[in-house]
């Protein structure tokens, strides 16, 4: 008989023994006592099965330190003498999505080529047919990029003049951006709750993001004509691309470069040794943008979450 419980506050000041053999990104116990120490994983987001002589099973979920719930499914292992991993990998997420009242994204990192390796694609397998019967049934693969001094801070931009904003005028650009996107997530909003929830939503998870709300710029053409906008952004750990767009009528020129050279700049200006940046492997555009950017690929993410409006 194994027992689905949450974590007690003993076992987050002293995490429980448990060996993990796949090659699967896992949260180590000090990273587990830092991020418990900062709240930003607690014993109400941790669930253990329990068979009564040891843990033989854990989800682990992350939010920041000022959330009312968890954001994503951090961590989910199963030792491998369980006859069926992804059977009690559903039972730890379908009861933690009960206790959440919603059913957070599942982020998985992997290492480049990871399909090509046997044990990193059986490790994938499992947690996917999981989190698929716990109502995950959305995935996306994207890829997780980090610039540092190294490859050098970009000259600034001769094309495209940058000024702040209000909170008006950054909501507008959200919603025209969003139109013919190649973003997974915006295509999934827009399909489902509209471009104006859309871009409220978007704006307001940015502005709620550790980042300022000072870095953010509108682009304008050397003619004055709006291009898009550059949103640096922080995540709890480092600095982040955050937000670009360009509007549909200015697509095809380039223009995604210079957006990018003044994140980048802004960031690196402020003192930021390490920027990160994510985007969806089919969003090909943005990853060459990227690539000429001279950010480097990291890792993949796997992401899975409920269908949008769900």
């Amino acid at each position: 008989m194994v027992l689905i419980r949450p974590a007690t506050p003993a076992e987050m000041q002293r995490p429980v023994e448990f060996t993990v053999d796949d090659p699967v990104a896992s949260v180590d116990e000090d990273k587990f006592r830092e991020e418990a120490a900062a709240g930003r994983m607690r014993p109400e987001w941790t669930w253990f099965a329990d068979d009564g002589s040891r843990i033989v099973a854990r989800a682990v979920w992350w939010g920041r330190s000022d959330s009312e719930r968890p954001i994503a499914l951090d961590c989910l292992h199963v030792l491998p003498g369980v006859p069926d991993r992804a059977a009690l990998a559903t039972e730890l997420l379908l009861r933690g999505h009960a206790e959440f009242g919603a059913a957070p994204e599942f982020i998985l990192r992997l290492p480049r080529g990871w399909r090509e390796e046997p044990a990193t694609a059986a490790a994938v397998a499992w947690r996917a047919s999981a989190a698929t019967a716990a109502g995950l049934t959305d995935a996306v693969e994207r890829l997780q990029y980090e610039w540092t001094r190294a490859a050098g801070v970009p000259a600034p931009s001769d094309r495209l003049v940058f000024r702040p904003g209000q909170d008006d005028d950054f909501l507008a650009v959200f919603r025209r951006v969003a139109v013919g996107s190649l973003d997974f997530a915006t295509q999934q909003d827009l399909a489902t709750i509209g471009a104006g929830r859309q871009a409220r939503g978007d704006l307001e998870f940015y502005l709620s993001c550790p980042g300022e709300r000072s870095w953010w710029r509108l682009a304008e053409t050397t003619a004055g004509e709006l291009a898009g906008f550059a949103i640096p952004s922080a995540t709890p750990y480092h600095r982040n691309v955050g937000y670009l767009g360009v509007v549909p009528e200015l697509r095809g020129r380039g223009y995604v470069d210079d957006l990018l050279g003044e994140i980048t700049r802004v960031h690196a200006a402020d003192g930021a040794d390490r920027i990160t940046a994510t985007t969806d492997v089919s969003n090909t555009p943005m990853a060459a943008a990227f690539d000429r950017a001279n950010y480097q690929v990291t890792e993949v993410v796997m992401v899975f979450q409920a269908p949008s409006g769900s």
